[in-house]
């Protein structure tokens, strides 16, 4: 997919949002929050062997608004290839913490965090989240940081 072109002052509004938002991931029937900043202890104690986690959307490419069937027909595909991985995956979600927006996604467990950037960027993502095992969980920004954006400690600018 090619991502559109976004000014630097969107991108600088989106990754404030996306440090302010909430996430999270199901397991047996329960809803467990992914923090940035911190350690998904809950991830690692369901899945020990995992070697890292991360939270993977294929809604809304760079958070601009298509059409809903749109988004589950990209949804699907990841789905199916998240599938075919045989990566451990659970149901996931982002929403802002005003609850005025939300996307489904995918916490994904093991999966390389060079394969997990290649699915980000084939499904045209800005943002995701992502962390080696023990390490606390960081945003990673497919994009380059603007000029005029100080640089923040949980965010992993990798263009």
């Amino acid at each position: 997919m090619t991502r559109p072109s976004l000014a630097a002052s969107r991108v600088a509004d989106l990754v404030e949002a996306y440090l302010a938002s909430d996430y999270q991931w199901e397991f047996d029937g329960r809803w467990y929050p992914l923090q940035l900043g911190e350690v998904a202890a809950d991830v690692e104690a369901a899945y020990p062997d995992g070697t890292s986690s991360g939270l993977l959307a294929a809604w809304n490419p760079c958070s601009i608004e298509r059409p809903e069937a749109e988004n589950r027909r990209a949804d699907e595909e990841l789905a199916a290839i998240l599938a075919d991985s045989g990566m451990p995956h659970r149901a996931g979600f982002s929403a802002a913490r005003n609850r005025t927006w939300r996307e489904p996604g995918w916490l994904v467990v093991g999966l390389p965090v060079e394969r997990f950037d290649a699915l980000a960027r084939r499904f045209g993502q800005l943002g995701t989240l992502f962390a080696a095992r023990g390490e606390p969980m960081r945003l990673r920004i497919y994009h380059a940081r603007p000029a005029a954006l100080a640089a923040a400690p949980l965010v992993d600018w990798v263009g």
